[in-house]
């Protein structure tokens, strides 16, 4: 079994990686955060409440509310 490495057993390249894609993730949260607070309900597909809930999900639910949970105002 392969033993648990520590932050500080992991090499510079991979410390950078891992903080980077914790940044992309981050961001993309607040991004989503954000975008539920000031839009209106009538124009988020589904409940704010789940979409906040997905938001937590790396990657994924931040990713899904941005290509399908949004309306645009058009329709």
């Amino acid at each position: 079994m392969a033993t648990k490495k520590r932050w500080k057993d992991l090499s510079p390249k991979s410390r950078f990686r891992i903080l980077a894609l914790a940044a992309v993730q981050l961001g993309l949260q607040f991004i989503v955060l954000r975008d539920l607070a000031r839009r209106p309900a009538e124009l988020v597909n589904g409940a704010k409440g789940k979409w906040v809930a997905l938001s937590f999900i790396n990657f994924a639910g931040p990713l899904a509310y941005l290509l399908t949970g949004r309306r645009s105002k058009a329709q």
